[in-house]
């Protein structure tokens, strides 16, 4: 049998951290066992669903790179497959209707958790009770067993035991005709062959009542496996205040698809004490049984630090590709300086997203209209002048322009001063970089190119100058 897992997703929202990850195990999982991997959107719920939403996810999964063999299907396509099954559940006794007005439903529960008791439907139609007229309106029940136990094998949890006296009769079709989430759900998984359901633990009450479904559409019953939520830092259910927000947002924040990857795969799951997988590594070690029980914390700065990493180890033009979005965002234009290609390398390092690395670049590509306050007051001072003015005419004389040329103008120009480097190189950061802070002087002079740099310094020795006039 070809093991088969699905995503399906309600598009009532974007795709967030953890409906990525339930997606990453259930995608992992096929791929682990050579199956296939289905995309289903169950937008059953036509008053929050939307094409937006839709087209988030889509976006969502694409970026993550979790590709799927089959779908997407949509449950709103499928309603004459759902209601063709309920209408033979209803012939075959399974499935009854039931006339009971809203009213009586909602007064019989609160009356229930008046009296301390499960809020449950207490089967008045189950019988068969008669309409009040003809044309009333009715919901389809599912006739759920009176005794027995259902019993399924988690692959996080074990073993499950529930009673069906602890079930009552769902609802499977609305009096507008729609079938309700439950049930579609069956069907789904039965008429794509669904193997494994991976999915969140906030699903395990819905499973005996599909598991009974199953049984009664004669249908074969797939594995389950409930993961279990993710936290926020501080303990809390996850929220937008913790970082859950859109993937996308992810990756307009700075982050690599790998690195989020790498991160949810531990997020609740583990091989050993390793840290750091590939997506083929992934693949060939993932297990459902690997799977942990316990709720995973959501941690920001582990996920930067896996970000800093995948900035600097993956392939420079695969990283520079996903960096360009970034320059393109913040409206710097890339071609009137360094190839990116030529820039990770130097900034990746000192950054732990690409937004930031972009940010922090922009002296690369742009002139600036005056020195950071605080870096110009402590090193573009009178003592300044000289070595700023030395070095510029060294830096502006040279007839190639390298790493090696540049450092050893700045190291002449400290030895003919008879000054450390630091007297030298501070005051050059600034006036080069318009701030305190850039990786080795050599390699920035370089990247911000000859003529640039010589303006740059000179501007700087006019500051000075005029500062120390004034």
């Amino acid at each position: 049998m070809t093991v088969k897992t699905r995503f399906a997703p309600s598009p009532t929202g974007f795709l967030h951290v953890g409906g990525a990850r339930t997606a990453l195990y259930s995608w992992l999982h096929a791929r682990n066992q050579g199956g296939e991997f289905v995309l289903r959107i169950e937008d059953t719920d036509l008053e929050r669903s939307s094409q937006e939403a839709i087209d988030a996810i889509m976006e969502g999964m694409e970026w993550l790179g979790l590709n799927w063999e089959e779908g997407p299907y949509f449950q709103t396509q499928r309603f004459d497959r759902y209601n063709q099954l309920i209408d033979q559940l209803l012939q075959e006794g399974k499935a009854y209707k039931c006339y009971c007005s809203k009213e009586r439903v909602d007064a019989l529960r609160e009356q229930q958790m008046a009296n301390g008791e499960k809020a449950r439907y207490d089967g008045h139609c189950r019988d068969g009770q008669a309409a009040a007229a003809e044309d009333a309106p009715f919901v389809v029940r599912f006739r759920n067993p009176a005794e027995g136990t259902v019993v399924f094998d988690d692959h996080v949890r074990g073993r499950i035991e529930i009673d069906n006296s602890e079930l009552d009769d769902l609802i499977i079709r609305r009096t507008d005709g729609s079938p309700t989430y439950n049930f579609c759900v069956v069907v789904d998984d039965w008429d794509m062959g669904i193997t494994q359901v991976v999915r969140g633990e906030d699903h395990i009450n819905n499973t005996p009542r599909q598991i009974n479904i199953y049984q009664a559409l004669g249908a074969p019953v797939p594995e389950f496996a409930h993961v279990s939520m993710i936290l926020g830092d501080d303990g809390a259910k996850l929220s937008k205040r913790h970082g859950a927000v859109s993937v996308m947002q992810y990756r307009d924040d700075g982050f690599l698809p790998e690195a989020l990857l790498n991160y949810l795969v531990r997020l609740g799951w583990s091989h050993g004490d390793q840290e750091i997988f590939s997506r083929e590594e992934m693949v060939e070690l993932f297990t459902l049984k690997a799977i942990n029980k316990s709720a995973s914390a959501f941690n920001t700065e582990k996920l930067l630090w896996l970000n800093q990493h995948y900035m600097k180890s993956m392939p420079v033009d695969y990283v520079a590709e996903q960096l360009a979005w970034h320059f393109n965002d913040q409206g710097i234009d890339v071609s009137q300086g360094p190839a990116l290609v030529e820039l990770v390398p130097v900034m990746a390092e000192r950054c732990n997203t690409l937004k930031e690395l972009a940010a922090s670049s922009r002296y690369y590509y742009e002139d600036f209209a005056e020195f950071d306050a605080a870096a110009a007051k402590k090193h573009l001072r009178p003592v300044a002048q000289a070595p700023l003015q030395l070095v510029a005419d060294k830096l502006a004389a040279l007839t190639q322009w390298n790493a090696e040329a540049i450092h050893t103008c700045i190291q002449e120009t400290a030895a003919e001063l008879e000054l450390g480097m630091g007297k030298v190189g501070m005051p050059l950061r600034v006036a080069a970089t318009g701030a305190g802070q850039s990786p080795s002087l050599d390699l920035t002079l370089l990247l911000i190119g000859q003529a640039r740099s010589v303006e740059r310094i000179n501007k700087a020795v006019e500051f000075v100058a005029n500062r120390a006039n004034s």
